[in-house]
């Protein structure tokens, strides 16, 4: 059942203690610019040289040397080495011989077994909330990310003693030696190259649409909860996923606070704001954007809408039927409107759309591979995100601790995130490469196998690397149709579908899932746990896939 008693967090949201959260996140975030200015400035000085980088070029050469050292080993005049030389020669040959393989294109895959830490810290987050012995352990930031961080550490455990190949690092675009320094590179490519740009535009969008409060004087009733969940959905294409996720949220919270049954209101936003209202613009989601990175035109997604509307309206129909059915169960009270002299709707803290929109053109046009616009200059790594949170504090320090307390804002729900993702972007990086390798002979050979393969994976790995293989397995492919950015636009259309749409299907399929459902629960509701919430998106979405499938693919 569905029962649950709705209350808005109050105990810690005194003004007070926003403002002491609020000298915290600004000291917090100056600190993290701080940080990545000093890497702006290392790039531009000396640029990015990992220490244990081998490039394609340094691996050929040490493979002419090994084979030139093997004749001279043969030679008459050759002197007998002394054993220590001898273990010292066949250790550089056994860095020589992974070089020149990987030089030569033969990929390494790693053993089925190094995924076993991706898969339990999965099974984690869907079973420690379920027991009662650890649902209050694992309510604490600090032990998930003790979980997290433990399994991340075993599979970089796996790369230095177990795996004895090099890895490819995806910032140098070198290649690592083996052992300690391919786990350095591991870690190198799930932080610096994936988790701290994610985290960082995850974390802008979510204190800067913190500190923008709206104040309507609604209840939470079937169509005006379907019009704010609708609202969300358009939004969600230009101004992200997670920014119209954390824009709206609350509001809807606030319309519903006086009803007992609100997880199923919940669960649809997540659906459709946080998931399938994003695939309009390559900043709906970070899969498109991945695809604009790669030669996508900006506004090709576009040609996405009659799927995107179609998919939005069933759940928004669905949405409000399964309502109408709970309001029954609601008692008067429940939609009472107190009466009040202040306006139907107020917006508080407005300056942030400015701070938001001036993120979203950061993240639209300040790519370190391309240059920017309309001129020859090039992004430094991590200069989009120096200024992402540049903007962020110039919100937190322009923004009255009056407004956040309206939002009842904490970090409690961002923290969440980043915790769990951490771990979730290294224990991914061994299933991500067994993809990379095997994802050609998986027989994708049509739109409706790569919309429900893109699918099926985002929804339990991150759907922005996932869309990367999938998009890189249909360059391989023999084109059908029209191209874009190299790939069939038949096969494009249903990769960037499956990557937006199913990251639905789970709380971890997309960044913004998460961050709702901590949200949710900070205000007392009761969420379903990880089975549970499939539950839902398999008895809704799975029909409307199907349909899309059947219509459009």
């Amino acid at each position: 059942m569905e029962r649950i008693g709705f209350r808005m967090e109050q105990s810690h949201n005194t003004l007070e203690s926003q403002q002491k959260q609020k000298k915290t996140g600004v000291l917090a975030v100056l600190t993290m610019v701080l940080a990545t200015g000093l890497w702006v400035g290392y790039e531009v000085s000396v640029g990015d040289q990992p220490e244990h980088a081998v490039t394609e070029s340094h691996a050929i050469e040490e493979a002419h040397h090994t084979e030139h050292s093997a004749e001279v080993g043969t030679s008459e005049d050759h002197h007998t080495k002394s054993a220590h030389d001898q273990n010292d020669h066949a250790e550089h040959d056994d860095h020589a011989s992974n070089s020149a393989e990987h030089s030569a294109g033969l990929a390494h895959v790693p053993a089925w077994y190094s995924v076993l830490p991706f898969v339990a810290l999965l099974l984690c987050i869907a079973i420690l909330p379920l027991f009662h012995k650890t649902e209050h352990w694992w309510e604490k930031n600090s032990n998930r990310f003790l979980v997290a961080a433990g399994l991340g550490v075993i599979t970089l455990l796996y790369y230095a003693f177990v795996d004895g190949h090099g890895v490819h690092d995806h910032i140098s675009h070198g290649h690592s030696e083996p052992g300690v320094p391919a786990a350095m590179t591991v870690l190198k490519n799930a932080l610096m190259a994936e988790y701290i740009p994610f985290i960082t535009l995850l974390f802008s969008l979510y204190v800067i649409t913190g500190g923008i409060a709206i104040e309507a004087r609604i209840v939470g009733k079937p169509y005006v909860n379907t019009g704010l969940i609708g609202l969300g959905a358009l939004l969600a294409s230009f101004v992200g996923t997670t920014g119209a996720a954390m824009l709206l949220i609350r509001p809807l919270l606030t319309a519903n606070a006086k009803r007992e049954y609100v997880a199923h209101t919940v669960i649809f936003f997540i659906f459709a704001v946080c998931n399938t209202g994003g695939c309009l613009l390559p900043i709906g989601d970070p899969p498109l954007f991945l695809g604009y990175l790669r030669g996508v035109d900006f506004f090709w997604t576009l040609k996405l809408w009659p799927m995107w509307l179609f998919a939005n309206l069933m759940i928004l129909a669905v949405y409000f039927f399964w309502d109408t059915m709970f309001v029954r169960k609601e008692s008067a009270e429940s939609f009472v409107i107190e009466s009040s002299d202040a306006p139907a709707l107020q917006v508080f803290g407005s300056l942030n759309l400015l701070w938001l929109i001036c993120v979203v053109i950061c993240v639209a046009t300040l790519d370190p591979s391309k240059p920017f616009p309309g001129t020859s200059f090039k992004a430094p790594m991590y200069f989009r995100e120096m200024l992402m949170l540049l903007f962020t504090a110039a919100s937190l320090m322009t923004t009255t601790s009056e407004v956040r307390r309206k939002n009842s804002f904490n970090y409690d729900a961002i923290i969440e995130v980043a915790a769990l993702f951490s771990g979730i972007f290294i224990c991914m990086q061994p299933p991500v490469q067994i993809l990379n390798v095997y994802g050609k002979t998986l027989g994708f050979d049509s739109p409706m196998k790569f919309f429900w393969g893109t699918g099926t994976l985002s929804s339990f790995l991150d759907n922005a690397p996932t869309y990367v293989v999938f998009f890189e397995t249909a360059k391989t492919m023999e084109p059908v149709g029209n191209t874009v950015a190299g790939v069939s636009e038949i096969f494009l259309i249903a990769i960037s579908l499956g990557a937006v749409f199913m990251g639905a299907m789970t709380y971890i399929g997309n960044g913004p899932n998460f961050m709702v459902k901590a949200i949710a629960e900070k205000n007392n509701i009761r969420m379903p746990s990880f089975f549970g919430y499939m539950f839902y998106s398999v008895a809704v979405l799975v029909p409307i896939f199907l349909l899309t499938t059947l219509i459009f693919l």
